[in-house]
């Protein structure tokens, strides 16, 4: 029996899970991310897309400026910061008060880059090693007192596509994440403020993307949100044939209807318009209460 969640407030956004699914908007300022890299560049174009983003429904902005895409080089600490803090300074100083007060996650495994980001305006720390790159990350999230989301991956995003030999899918990927939200607590870190994420398309296979996408359910046991990112990966271009990232819209939309349908609390997606329709018929569909809302 999983535990009822204790609800989660960023802002002025009360992210009450289970009650329906909240899309996180990806915010790539780096040249080299596989879907948009180079699209949002400059600053102007990054607020500007951010903006975008709020006026199409989004509940969390994640801020990046270290390209994860497979083979990826790590940028220097200078330029992530360089990426990453005018951008969220941008957005805390709009005049328009929703994009002011919009939640801001940051997609680092640098804790320095996490203590610069939350003291410049961000409000959640994404750390796709599931805060094993940085030995600091855990201490310095406790003292931030902000929460995080743990990523299953195995290597980097350098070496991760080779390492993608399981025994038991599944189990391998909760014994990690389960250790990782043990090594959070012992840190000082809440429960309440821990979100797993099984990192589809990180050191997995198509097919192991496709399973994990099926036994979502067996994470729940962890009692924590679970945040899915299946947005224009190249597991669902290898199902469509389909090698630009732009045109896989429709493949990423059947994949967030069956992370609904399997109770994903957060899709970390791109397209944020056409998902958070998508959101909103899978929610209706599969969460429990069909009240009027």
């Amino acid at each position: 029996m999983t535990a009822v969640l204790n609800p989660l407030t960023l802002r002025e956004t009360c992210f009450q899970w289970g009650k329906r699914t909240y899309i996180m908007g990806v915010l790539n300022i780096t040249p080299d991310s596989f879907s948009d890299g180079g699209d949002f560049n400059s600053l102007e174009m990054a607020f500007n897309q951010a903006q975008k983003m709020v006026e199409a429904g989004v509940d969390i902005i994640d801020i990046g400026g270290q390209s994860t895409r497979p083979g990826a080089e790590t940028v220097s600490l200078k330029e992530e910061l360089n990426r990453v803090i005018p951008l969220i300074q941008a957005i805390r100083k709009s005049s328009d008060e929703l994009l002011a007060n919009i939640p801001i996650s940051v997609d680092t495994t640098s804790s320095q880059v996490a203590q610069a980001a939350v003291q410049a305006g961000g409000d959640m720390i994404n750390d796709i090693s599931g805060a094993t790159f940085d030995p600091k990350m855990l201490s310095v999230v406790a003292q931030l007192n902000v929460p995080i989301i743990l990523m299953h991956l195995r290597g980097t995003p350098k070496t991760m596509q080779s390492l993608t030999d399981y025994q038991d899918l599944i189990g391998e990927l909760r014994q990690f994440l389960e250790e990782r939200i043990q090594a959070a607590i012992h840190h000082g870190i809440p429960k309440d403020y821990i979100i797993i994420d099984p990192g589809i398309g990180f050191a997995k296979t198509v097919v192991q993307n496709l399973k994990i996408l099926r036994n979502l359910t067996e994470l729940r046991s962890l009692d924590c949100p679970i945040l899915v990112g299946t947005s224009r990966k190249s597991f669902i271009g290898h199902l469509l044939n389909q090698p630009d990232p732009k045109q896989r819209v429709w493949g990423t939309a059947a994949t967030c209807v069956a992370a609904i349908g399997n109770s994903a609390d957060i899709l970390r997606v791109h397209d944020v318009k056409e998902m958070v329709d998508v959101s909103r018929v899978a929610d209706a569909i599969y969460r429990v209460s069909l009240e009027k809302e």
